[in-house]
C-alpha cells in the first residue's frame, strides 16, 4: 500500500472529508465562534488564579503583609494555595441549582460576578484570613464556571468539531496560566515592594471578568436547554444562528428531531416537569448513566494523580528540589515557560488530537508521556539525593517536567471537561456536570493540601514514582474502559453507554451505534431504562 493511500484511510484524512462535507458557515460562523469562546473563557479565572497563586507568595510584598516565610516552601503556602478548592467544590454543587433554571447565559454571568466580588475583597484584605475567605468566594465563582463552560460549549457545537470548541476552554485556561505567571513577573521586576503587588492580579481578572460578563449579552442560548423548558421556536431560532441555516434545512430539523426524541426517551415528553429526585434517581440507578458518572468521575481523579495540577501550584517548590539555584526572578520565568508550554500543548491538543485522533488515542499518548517523565524525575531525586549528578541530568529533569505538560495537555488536561460536558443526556447533563466537578474539586484540594506531606514522607523522589503508578493504571483504565466518542452527537452518545463496560475497546464508535454490534447489550440496557 503507497503512503498516499495509507494517508487517505488515516484518521486526519476521514475528519478533512466530514468537515468538507458540511457547509462551510455551519462550522465557522460568527455567532458560533464568538459564543464558543465566551463560554469558553470560563476557564480563565482558573488557571489565572492557578499561575498567580504559585509565584505570588514570591513576591515580598505579599511576605511582608501576611508573614508567609518563603514562597519556595512548599509547607508554608500549602493552605493558600489549597483552600480556593473548597469554595471551588461548593460552586460546583450549587451550580446544579441554578443551570437549568436561569439558562446557559445568566448563569454564566452570576459565576462570573461572584469571582470579581471575590477578587475584589483580595484587593482590601487586611490579613491572612481575609484572603482565605476572599480566595474561598472566588473559588464559589470558578467552581461553577468549570461547570456552565464546557456543558454550554457542547450544547451549541456541531458534532464534527465538538471537541475542537470544547478544547477552545482549555486552551482559554492556559492561556490565563501564561498570563499570569509573566503578571506577576513583571510584578516582581517593576513594582516596589508594596500591597500593590499582590492586588494587581487580582484587579486584572476582576476587570476581565467583567468584560465577559458584557461579551454574554451578544452570545447565542443553548439550544438544548430553551428545547428542555419547552421554548421549541427559540430553540430553531438558536440553531439556526449557530449553524447559518434555514430552519427548514435537513441538518436543522435532524438536530430538532434529534433532540425532541432524546428527551421524550429520557422523560416521557418534550418539556414535561420533573425535580431533582427524577434527576437523582436517572443517574444513580440507570446502568448507562451509571457508567457516564463512572468514567467521568475517574477522569477527574486521573487527572490530579497524574500529578498535573500539582506540579503547576508546586512548580517553584520543585524546581528548587530538581537542583535549580536560580534566585526568585529564574523560577518565576521558568514557571511562566511552563504555563506557555501548556497553552501552546492546548492548542496542538484541540486542532490535532482530540477530534482527529480520537479521544482514546490522544488519552493514551499523553499518559503515556507524563508516566515516563514523572519516572526520570523520579529516578533523578533518587540519584540525585545520593551524591552529585551530572549538570546534563539537572536540566534535563526541567525538561522532563515541559514533556510531562506536553502530555497532560494532550490527555487528561483537556479530556476530563470534554467528558463533562459531552456524555450526559440532556436532562441530566448540568446535574452530572455538577457531581463531576464538585468530586474533582475535593479530591484536588486534598492532593494539592497533601502534597508538601507526599514529597516529605516519600522522601520528595517517591512521589513522583507514585504518580507514575497511577499513570500507568490510567492507561489499563483507557484501554478497557474508554469508549470512542469523537465525531458521534450528544444523542448518539447513548448508545454507545448502553452496551456492556468489558468488551468497549472491542466496539468502534461506528460499528456501535450504525451497524448495531453488541446490540443485544444495548437491549438489555434500554430494558433496564424502561423499568426505571
Amino acid at each position: 500500500m503507497g503512503i498516499k493511500a495509507v494517508f487517505a484511510q488515516s484518521s486526519f484524512a476521514q475528519y478533512r472529508r466530514n468537515i468538507q462535507e458540511l457547509p462551510r458557515g455551519s462550522i465557522c460562523n460568527s455567532t458560533l465562534l464568538f459564543s464558543a469562546i465566551i463560554y469558553a473563557f470560563a476557564g480563565i479565572p482558573m488557571t489565572w488564579d492557578q499561575g498567580s497563586s504559585a509565584t505570588i507568595p514570591s513576591l515580598p510584598g505579599f511576605d511582608k503583609q501576611f508573614n508567609v516565610s518563603s514562597g519556595s516552601d512548599a509547607a508554608a503556602i500549602s493552605t493558600y494555595v489549597s483552600i480556593i478548592y473548597i469554595g471551588y467544590a461548593v460552586g460546583a454543587a450549587l451550580s446544579f441549582f441554578l443551570n437549568d433554571h436561569l439558562g446557559r447565559r445568566w448563569a454564566f454571568r452570576m459565576y462570573s460576578l461572584v469571582c470579581i466580588i471575590g477578587q475584589m475583597i483580595v484587593v482590601g484584605a487586611p490579613n491572612m484570613g481575609a484572603v482565605y475567605a476572599a480566595r474561598i468566594i472566588t473559588g464559589i465563582g470558578i467552581g461553577a464556571l468549570s461547570v456552565i463552560g464546557p456543558m454550554s460549549i457542547v450544547e451549541i457545537s456541531p458534532k464534527e468539531i465538538r471537541g475542537l470548541l470544547t478544547g477552545m476552554y482549555t486552551v482559554s485556561m492556559g492561556i490565563a496560566l501564561t498570563a499570569a505567571n509573566f503578571c506577576v513577573l513583571g510584578i516582581h521586576r517593576n513594582i516596589p515592594e508594596s500591597k500593590l503587588q499582590y492586588q494587581i492580579p487580582a484587579f486584572c481578572i476582576a476587570i476581565f471578568m467583567a468584560l465577559c460578563i458584557v461579551g454574554s449579552f451578544y452570545i447565542s442560548e443553548s439550544p438544548r436547554w430553551l428545547m428542555m423548558i419547552g421554548r421549541k421556536e427559540e430553540a430553531i431560532q438558536s440553531l439556526t444562528d449557530l449553524r447559518r441555516m434555514p430552519a427548514e434545512h435537513p441538518r436543522i430539523v435532524t438536530e430538532v428531531t434529534d433532540i425532541e426524541q432524546s428527551l421524550i426517551l429520557e422523560r416521557g415528553d418534550v418539556h414535561g416537569n420533573w425535580n431533582i429526585c427524577f434527576i437523582v434517581k436517572e443517574t444513580f440507578t440507570v446502568p448507562s448513566n451509571l457508567r457516564r458518572l463512572q468514567q467521568v468521575l475517574v477522569a477527574y481523579a486521573l487527572a490530579q494523580l497524574s500529578g498535573a495540577n500539582t506540579v503547576t501550584s508546586y512548580f517553584i517548590p520543585i524546581m528548587s528540589l530538581l537542583g535549580d539555584t536560580g534566585d526568585t526572578e529564574r523560577h518565576m520565568f521558568l514557571s511562566g515557560m511552563y504555563g506557555f508550554s501548556k497553552l501552546m500543548f492546548s492548542i496542538i491538543s484541540a486542532f490535532f488530537f482530540i477530534d482527529i485522533l480520537g479521544r482514546r488515542k490522544s488519552l493514551f499518548i499523553g499518559i503515556t508521556a507524563q508516566m515516563l517523565s514523572h519516572i526520570y524525575i523520579g529516578v533523578f531525586m533518587k540519584f540525585e539525593q545520593s551524591g552529585p549528578v551530572p549538570k546534563g541530568a539537572s536540566t534535563f529533569a526541567i525538561v522532563a517536567l515541559f514533556v510531562h505538560a506536553f502530555g497532560y495537555a494532550v490527555g487528561l488536561f483537556i479530556l476530563p471537561y470534554v467528558f463533562g460536558g459531552e456524555l450526559w443526556p440532556n436532562h441530566i447533563r448540568s446535574f452530572g456536570g455538577a457531581v463531576g466537578a464538585t468530586f474533582h474539586w475535593l479530591f484536588l484540594y486534598a492532593l494539592k493540601y497533601a502534597f508538601p506531606k507526599i514529597l516529605s514522607s516519600m522522601d520528595n523522589w517517591g512521589a513522583f514514582i507514585f504518580f507514575a503508578g497511577w499513570c500507568f493504571l490510567g492507561l489499563l483504565y483507557t484501554y478497557f474502559i474508554v469508549p470512542e466518542i469523537a465525531g458521534l452527537s450528544v444523542e448518539e452518545i447513548d448508545e454507545i453507554f448502553r452496551g456492556p463496560w468489558y468488551n468497549t475497546f472491542r466496539r468502534t464508535k461506528r460499528g456501535a451505534v450504525i451497524n448495531g454490534v453488541e446490540g443485544k447489550g444495548f437491549d438489555e440496557s434500554n430494558e433496564a431504562h424502561t423499568k426505571v
